[in-house]
């Protein structure tokens, strides 16, 4: 398998960046080998307890000044059912989700924008306080 780019949210505001090859969603743990060597050239251990969120990347700069698109353009399909994700913190996601149960550790959400630096988000179901779903 591999290696997966992540961000790695904590519930606490910390950031972890780097590579996977051990996350499973129904899992508690998995390692990351950071990107930045100035973090640690090790595998640290994540707890799925402590994050917010995974966001599986295109790559680890992003682009600070662009503007996801949160509305599907016109005739555009994507996979699933598009819902507004409301965070604890009041933060909200756009997005479309396969399978949503909030009685699961968590579930993957998709960006509406096929040009986001996110290919996909794992979102932790106790971070969330509501989610809406949406029309297409």
């Amino acid at each position: 398998m591999e290696p997966a780019k992540i961000v790695a949210r904590f519930l606490q505001g910390g950031i972890i960046k780097g590579y996977t090859q051990n996350f499973f969603p129904d899992q508690p743990l998995f390692h990351v080998r950071p990107v930045a060597p100035e973090v640690s050239d090790d595998l640290i251990e994540v707890q799925m307890k402590d994050l917010k969120a995974i966001f599986f990347v295109r790559d680890f700069l992003g682009n600070r000044l662009y503007k996801e698109e949160k509305t599907l353009s016109r005739g555009a399909k994507i996979p699933g059912r598009r819902v507004e994700i409301t965070f604890r913190d009041k933060e909200m996601m756009i997005g479309s989700v396969m399978d949503y149960d909030p009685k699961r550790p968590g579930f993957f959400l998709f960006p509406t924008d096929p040009y986001s630096n996110n290919l996909k988000v794992f979102v932790v179901s106790l971070t969330v306080d509501k989610v809406t779903y949406l029309c297409s």
